[in-house]
């Protein structure tokens, strides 16, 4: 089977999409930006049932850094540039954001060519598609950008953005024949095998904990990272991938509210800390004077913003669980590691 260097090893959706590339056969190398967080994967892997979670292979490279690259890249037949910057998603500067995210996808694609690589993944973001634009009953699909000009467009939208534009542009002018596909998730649940995983499950966490009194007037697009992790797979070797964005998304909105009353209906007990309520927008904006967290949250109250799998699953034959599976699979795997309060 082929070598493939996953980024961001220790990310959720990098650990995920190791865990299925092994159990396709493939050789994966992955990278991380401290040695000492090789141990983590492993076992994160291992929770997930890897039975050659000790086979990967590391590299030590950081998206802000040069060092490490070519060497990650070298003898591998795809790559899949999962890894992203860290940062809060309202930072002082965006640049914080923008810059890491941009100048490492290019670092990663250089390295590819460098490498002689055919194809590579980045995994963008639906925060590189539907971002900026007046409300619409339409579902956003792969043809529709951000745009960066309109209202309330804040760092992290912008740097998928920027960074997938970089990557699209760096291929047509510099790749050399490299191939290039993207993958843009909406947010990303399913289960956690370990103390890293994304904010969206941040989010699953804070309801079952009892940390927010009330819920904000919230909707998202939702997906399983098992389904991404398998859509990276077949944009990697699918001949039709070529040259390709596929947004993820398993099928209609929810909202936080609607999140909250299925944890309560099927978790019992277990769900008690849960909220019953929304708070209004007033609130929401009173706490945004002192806590940056629903200070980020003002742009996305009261926004629907319906999207649409078509092309992958018309295309890939890619198949997603059901927001339901996925939300209490989240649950379950947190309740499990003991990442929330007893």
């Amino acid at each position: 089977m082929s070598t493939v260097l996953v980024t961001g090893g220790t990310g959720f959706i990098g650990v995920h999409t190791i865990l299925q590339l092994l159990a396709d056969g493939h050789v994966v190398r992955t990278t991380v930006r401290n040695p000492d967080r090789s141990k983590d994967v492993i076992a994160m892997l291992r929770e997930g049932g890897a039975d050659t979670a000790d086979q990967v292979g590391f590299a030590t490279a950081d998206l802000t850094r040069d060092d490490g690259w070519r060497e990650a890249a070298s003898g591998c037949d795809y790559v899949l540039h999962v890894a992203s910057p860290l940062g809060s998603n309202v930072p002082e500067d965006e640049n914080e954001l923008i810059v890491p995210a941009r100048e490492g996808t290019l670092r990663v694609l250089r390295a590819a060519r460098d490498a002689r690589v055919k194809r590579v993944v980045v995994t963008s973001s639906f925060a590189a598609i539907g971002y900026g634009h007046p409300p619409q009953a339409k579902p956003f699909d792969e043809t529709v950008w951000t745009n960066l000009d309109g209202p309330d467009v804040q760092a992290y939208p912008k740097s998928k953005t920027l960074a997938e534009r970089a990557a699209w542009d760096f291929v047509a002018r510099e790749g050399g024949g490299l191939e290039l596909a993207v993958v843009n998730p909406t947010a990303v649940f399913g289960p956690a095998l370990g103390p890293d995983f994304s904010e969206s499950i941040g989010i699953i966490r804070a309801l079952l904990d009892g940390a927010m009194p009330a819920v904000p007037r919230i909707h998202f697009g939702l997906v399983d990272v098992r389904d991404v992790a398998d859509l990276h797979l077949r944009a990697m070797t699918s001949p039709k991938a070529k040259g390709e964005r596929f947004l993820a998304v398993a099928g209609e909105t929810m909202s936080v509210l609607q999140v909250a009353r299925l944890l309560r209906r099927k978790l019992g007990g277990k769900a008690r800390r849960v909220p019953r309520f929304q708070a209004p927008d007033w609130m929401m904006r009173l706490a945004a004077r002192r806590n940056p967290l629903a200070r980020a949250a003002l742009p996305l109250l009261g926004k629907v913003r319906r999207s649409t799998s078509a092309k992958a699953q018309n295309l890939l034959a890619w198949r997603p669980r059901g927001n339901e599976e996925m939300i209490l699979a989240t649950a379950e795997s947190l309740i499990r590691l003991g990442l929330v309060k007893a």
